[in-house]
């Protein structure tokens, strides 16, 4: 029998922590761009820096957790996450602020995979990662909707990034050790499955990453610069942004696997693609959170199916965390491209060049989606291999009612039967022939 699967609120926990500085992306960078006397494209690095030292914690990280087990890459994460940005929210010395956010970086990408390799291998992963990004959303939201009132310029929001990290420590107790996994001394062994998928999904993860957190990680900017709103509205309409995901995400959970994955992110991608558009050229408050809550509405969706895509891949969670990488890589190259693009040709143009990439990459994602048999978003569904065939044959066969095992149903354990004596005894051919009926012998 197979040990009882692991509750699935210390990975969410963790997940928040890790994830929570990309969701605080744009008032990062706004405030070290207003407070730390950075020009645009100097903060954008910064947060670029912060990204990619996520995403090279990640890629590090991708196939070993299974070997050192959960909750000590947690805490060092969780410890690099509070050490990082907790150093970089008490000073305003630049190349000092630079260093806490690269330290914090790593951490985030710590947590992040781990918290998506225990999220793979759960039986659900769909909707644990929905669950995942509910609780980041909620925590980013209640984060804009209090900062713009507290003031702190660049140092409120390292702070607050840190705060969750140490709230988050006593998750991890309840995390598997290197013990529990029995995988300390023994490597994780096999070639990745679905290779070719696998592949194309994280390079589409990738440039949808970049396209999204281009427009993130200027769209404080946007709403001051172009539409000429307040610290203090714009935060308003972040927080309605991130409540309307959460709603997103909720709906995603609810639906689960009845339209599958591929119409969630083809149809989710196309209306971010537009979505990004209308926010980046918007010209007044009603086009600009229009635009910021219908994006932010389908984002976590689309990247919730995204992530159960990638972790059906393989159940060991590689391909969940190296996907995850490579959108995190695309992440951290957003800041810096939206920075450039909109001093070079301007917010509106920038959104039509981000929108195209952004629809431009849905075909090869939903491909992937529609082609790829993976593990299926409800535990115990039929699988295209395999699943149980004799249960089926069974039921179709005799007839009775009940027979089928319902959709979603936990599978049955096969065990091996040895029969003393069966390798001794040959075969002979009555054994193959028709069976007769009552009082009628078969030779």
């Amino acid at each position: 029998m197979s040990p009882r699967p692991r509750a699935a609120w210390p990975l969410v926990a963790v997940f928040t922590a890790g994830y929570l500085a990309a969701y605080l992306l744009p008032t990062v960078v706004g405030r070290l761009d207003a407070h730390l006397g950075l020009t645009t494209t100097q903060a954008g690095l910064v947060g670029s820096a912060l990204l990619l030292s996520s995403a090279c914690a990640g890629l590090a990280l991708a196939g070993r957790v299974e070997r050192y087990g959960a909750r000590r890459p947690a805490r060092v994460g969780l410890l690099l996450v509070a050490l990082g940005y907790g150093c970089a929210s008490l000073t305003a010395t630049v190349p000092l602020v630079l260093a806490g956010v690269v330290v914090g970086g790593l951490g985030s990408g710590t947590a992040t995979a781990v918290a998506v390799a225990g999220i793979a291998a759960q039986r659900d992963p769909h909707r644990t990662s929905s669950l995942g990004l509910l609780s980041v959303s909620a925590t980013a939201g209640a984060l804009y909707l209090t900062m713009p009132h507290l003031g702190g310029g660049h140092r409120l929001p390292f702070a607050s990034i840190a705060l969750v990290a140490l709230l988050v420590w006593p998750a991890t107790a309840r995390l598997d050790g290197a013990a529990a996994h029995g995988a300390a001394t023994v490597p994780v062994r096999g070639r990745l499955p679905h290779r070719r998928s696998g592949l194309v999904l994280a390079g589409g993860m990738l440039v949808w990453s970049m396209a999204q957190n281009a427009l993130w990680g200027v769209s404080s900017r946007i709403g001051v610069e172009r539409v000429g709103l307040s610290e203090v509205t714009i935060g308003a309409v972040f927080a309605a942004a991130l409540g309307a995901g959460l709603l997103g995400v909720a709906g995603a959970g609810v639906l689960g696997a009845r339209l599958g994955r591929a119409v969630p992110i083809g149809v989710g991608t196309t209306v971010i693609a537009g979505s990004i558009v209308l926010s980046s050229s918007a010209g007044d408050l009603g086009a600009f959170a229009t635009g910021e809550i219908l994006w932010n509405t389908f984002y976590p969706v689309v990247l919730s199916y995204l992530i159960g895509l990638a972790a059906s891949l393989d159940v060991r969670g590689r391909w969940a965390v190296l996907a995850g990488s490579a959108a995190s890589v695309g992440t951290a190259c957003g800041p810096v491209l939206g920075s450039v693009l909109s001093e070079e040709v301007g917010y509106a143009v920038m959104g039509l060049i981000l929108g195209s990439a952004t629809l431009l990459v849905a075909a090869p994602v939903t491909a992937v989606a529609l082609h790829t048999g993976g593990r299926p978003l409800v535990p115990g569904s039929v699988r295209r291999r395999g699943g149980a065939p004799a249960a089926w044959l069974a039921a179709t066969t005799t007839g009775l009612p009940g027979a089928a095992p319902e959709l979603g149903a936990p599978e049955q354990a096969v065990a091996e039967i040895s029969v003393p004596g069966l390798r001794r005894r040959r075969l002979v051919r009555s054994a193959f022939r028709t069976a007769g009926g009552p009082g009628q012998s078969n030779t």
